[in-house]
């Protein structure tokens, strides 16, 4: 693969002994949409909190455009725009300002317009002046998801995005990730919904106890196995 955007490299998690994540590699071309796939305790979350720099790994090597956080940490996390699985909004701040204020950190251009611009691509522009912190789950992931998009950043990260979303909102985000792609983003997004694996990534990393245990084309798998689900339970060596 020639010039991958992302390139993990035998990358390890260790901490107080215990194993995380255990020679992880995989590389993803610009343009891509990438999966996680794997239950509870799979690994995803460390290895996506690695890719956005928020962990860093014990062992093994991280590039993103081939920056490394730790010798370009500014120049790195500016290609990135982060989805976390869940976050404690700030009282009192309206759906507006809380993007608002994510705008200023990310030095967004022309802040209110590209605010309003994201509030129309997760479906809450009518919600603008709502509070966050009474928001249901699906409408606050809405909400993690539009500052990820703030910046317009080369690469997404996002960790359990479609968690709490109703079934509209299910297939509205793989339409909004296929959108991105189109217009040259790269996604990286954990899920143990394979369902939405399948519809909206292009490339599969299947995880299981911290390890790698099957990558490729999602069109592979399915030509192989038949299904995600075949092929996971595959990796699994349940079949």
């Amino acid at each position: 693969m020639d010039n991958p955007l992302v390139q993990v490299e035998g990358v390890s998690k260790v901490i107080r002994k215990q194993v995380l994540v255990e020679d992880i590699s995989f590389h993803i071309p610009g343009g891509s949409i990438l999966a996680l796939c794997g239950g509870n305790g799979a690994g995803k979350s460390t290895v996506l909190r690695m890719l956005a720099g928020i962990l860093q790994p014990t062992a093994g090597d991280i590039t993103v455009k081939g920056l490394r956080w730790r010798e370009s940490r500014k120049a790195f996390s500016a290609q990135i725009g982060y989805m976390p699985d869940d976050y404690q909004f700030a009282q009192g701040l309206s759906a507006e300002e809380t993007l608002t204020f994510w705008a200023a950190l990310r030095k967004v251009p022309k802040r209110k317009a590209r605010v309003e611009e994201v509030l129309a691509l997760v479906g809450l522009e009518d919600k603008r002046n709502a509070l966050v912190n009474t928001f249901s789950k699906g409408m606050r992931q809405r909400v993690l998801f539009a500052q990820a998009l703030l910046a317009k950043p080369p690469l997404l990260i996002m960790d359990e995005p479609t968690n709490g979303l109703d079934p509209f909102w299910m297939n509205q985000f793989v339409r909004l990730l296929q959108g991105i792609r189109a217009e040259g983003h790269t996604v990286i997004f954990s899920t143990h919904q394979l369902e939405i694996a399948d519809q909206a990534a292009n490339q599969i990393v299947f995880l299981s106890q911290g390890r790698n245990v099957g990558t490729g084309p999602t069109e592979n798998f399915r030509e192989e196995y038949g299904s995600l689900y075949a092929a996971f339970n595959h990796s699994l060596g349940l079949s």
